[in-house]
């Protein structure tokens, strides 16, 4: 938890130093509990689609979420947001301690985010940390909540 509140912190810090350019498309790795790859479009200036692509339990992951976008300290182009989507996932039972060894799940839920990512202004990198809570509604039933750490080309 100490680690997560130096990040958010960290990346407050670099918005209060430098100024950031705004972008309509960015693309790149996300890391956490769940790795792999997002897209998120701007639709409008505060509003976006975002797709991650993950792996986890030796099998993937699709999340779509739907997010809201707001200046985040009154510095320009760091921004907090919230949404919310769902995912569909198929894992491996040989990998989860709830899982059945040889059997494979098939999992569909819905999931919300919250998070801050600031832009560069002298390089087209965006960083952003955000926690991901999500509910099993068919498949593994449960609620868990994860904390990702994206890094993303934009233009």
């Amino acid at each position: 938890m100490k680690k997560i509140v130096l990040i958010v912190i960290l990346i407050s810090a670099l918005g209060i130093m430098a100024n950031a350019q705004d972008y309509k498309t960015g693309v790149g790795l996300r890391v956490g509990p769940a790795t792999g790859f997002t897209v998120k479009h701007f639709l409008t200036d505060k509003s976006a689609l975002e797709g991650l692509l993950t792996t986890q339990w030796h099998g993937w992951g699709f999340t779509g979420l739907y997010e809201v976008h707001n200046l985040a300290f009154d510095t320009e182009y760091l921004r907090w947001f919230y949404g919310g989507g769902a995912h569909l996932g198929f894992y491996n039972g040989d990998h989860v301690e709830w899982g059945t060894p040889g059997s494979t799940y098939g999992v569909l839920g819905i999931d919300g985010i919250i998070g801050i990512e600031y832009t560069f202004e002298d390089a087209p990198i965006n960083l952003g940390l955000d926690l991901k809570p999500a509910l099993n509604l068919i498949g593994y039933t449960g609620l868990w909540a994860e904390f990702g750490l994206s890094a993303r080309y934009v233009f």
